[in-house]
This record gives structure tokens, C-alpha cells and sequence, in this order.
């Protein structure tokens, strides 16, 4: 890997961000599963119950990364992530998660690698889009949830809420990776080159969107994204102050 491209900076920054902004809830589950522990097991079910849940995503992400590389896959991880970037800014009272308190360190840690290999699912695709192919990324981004979860979840919750605009500015951020997801998939670059060969470019890495290609596919998707959450923010807004009305 370059560590000088400026792609390599650019996919860090986006892991990075999409880390800060899918990780929080994590935070959540395990103190829920971990607040009937005695308090000298709380600490252990914390660091355990991350670390088991950071390494099912690593497995997760590994098959997931291999996977995008197969025709057509890029396009059904493009359109998840478009439905977990629509559902981020249309969820007005974030995931709630229902997590039974454990009395045992080993059931609390067990609670929390199921409850967050069910919910982890939009984290690792989005890392795993990031990442772009290169395994270094996404290991150093769902590592990176570690102390993520551990120490600035609550504080991360707290600025969503006060600043919702971070929220659209992730879920733009969420689009603009899926709108790259889906112009970069084999069958699509193949219909571009078929189209106009200047509209892909060939490297040592395998065929790729030309600069025209990708950011108009980028920027459409920030934008089907962002529109897309706010005329149904305010459909159901619409449809709540009707039921109050009636």
C-alpha cells in the first residue's frame, strides 16, 4: 500500500468518521448487558464484550471485502448502504436496543457479541467500501472501535444529538461511498468501457471509474441520500402531527 496516495488519506479519513458515527450504540448495549454485573466485573465484561465484538466484525469484514470483488455484489453493498444511510438520518429516536442485564461476566460477554454481531452489519459494509480492497484499512478501522466503544460512545451520542447536522453530513457521507460502490462494480465498469473506454481507467490495481464516472456517481448518491431522508423525515413528521390532530 502507498502510504503517500492520497487515496490512502482520503479512505483513513472515511473510516475514521464512518467509525465515529456507526459505533455509538455499541456503547449502549454493553452497558446494558453489563449493569447487573458486580462493579469489579464490570470493567472485564466491557474490554471483553468489545474485543469479542471486534473480532466477529474482522471476520465479518474479511468475507464481505472478498465477496465485493464478484459481479453484481457491489451493486446489492451499494444499495445496503444506501438503506443504512437513509435509515440513520430517518430513525428520530436512534436503535433501541432491547439487551438483557447479565449476572455472569461470560453471559454478559456472550449478550454482547450477539446483540452486536446482529446490529454491526451497516459497520462493516461501510468500512469494508471504505477500505476499497485493501485489508490494512478495514482491520485499523474496526480496531479503531475498540476504544470507540470503550470510552467516547456516550460523548458521541450526546454530539449527535445536539448537532444533527453530523448526522446527514455522515449519511451524505454513506452515499457518496455507495454512489462509488455501485459505479465501480465489475458489471458497471464493463457497460462504461463499452460505452466510452475514457470513461474507465486500466492500472496495476484492475479496471476503475474514470474521474468523471466516480465523482458524478459519489455525488449523486450524497444527494439521493440526503434528499431522500428529508422528504421522508417530513412525510412522517406530517403523518404524526395528523394522528395528534385527529
Amino acid at each position: 500500500m502507498d502510504f503517500t496516495a492520497p487515496t490512502f488519506w482520503v479512505s483513513l479519513l472515511q473510516i475514521i468518521w464512518i467509525d465515529l458515527l456507526l459505533s455509538g450504540d455499541n456503547a449502549v448495549v454493553i452497558a446494558l448487558a453489563c449493569r447487573s454485573l458486580p462493579p469489579a466485573q464490570r470493567k472485564w465484561g466491557i474490554l471483553l464484550g468489545a474485543g469479542a465484538a471486534v473480532a466477529l466484525r474482522i471476520l465479518f469484514a474479511l468475507a464481505v471485502t472478498v465477496l465485493l470483488g464478484v459481479p453484481f455484489l457491489k451493486v446489492v453493498g451499494g444499495l445496503l448502504l444506501f438503506w443504512i444511510a437513509i435509515k440513520l438520518v430517518t430513525d428520530n429516536d436512534g436503535d433501541s436496543h432491547e439487551v438483557a442485564a447479565s449476572d455472569s461476566l461470560w453471559k454478559a460477554v456472550r449478550t454482547i457479541a450477539i446483540a452486536d454481531a446482529v446490529m454491526s452489519l451497516d459497520n462493516v459494509v461501510a468500512i469494508a467500501a471504505a477500505a476499497r480492497g485493501h485489508w490494512e484499512l478495514f482491520v485499523f478501522g474496526l480496531l479503531l472501535t475498540i476504544p470507540l466503544i470503550v470510552f467516547g460512545s456516550q460523548l458521541l451520542l450526546r454530539l449527535l444529538t445536539r448537532f444533527p447536522i453530523l448526522i446527514w453530513a455522515g449519511a451524505a457521507l454513506l452515499g457518496w461511498i455507495a454512489g462509488e460502490m455501485l459505479v465501480g462494480d465489475v458489471m458497471s465498469l464493463n457497460a462504461l468501457q463499452q460505452i466510452d473506454p475514457s470513461l474507465v481507467k486500466v492500472d496495476d490495481h484492475g479496471m476503475h471509474p474514470a474521474a468523471l464516472p466516480h465523482y458524478v456517481a459519489s455525488v449523486i448518491g450524497a444527494v439521493v441520500v440526503v434528499a431522500t431522508g428529508y422528504i421522508l423525515r417530513n412525510r412522517a413528521r406530517a403523518t404524526a402531527e395528523a394522528g395528534h390532530g385527529a
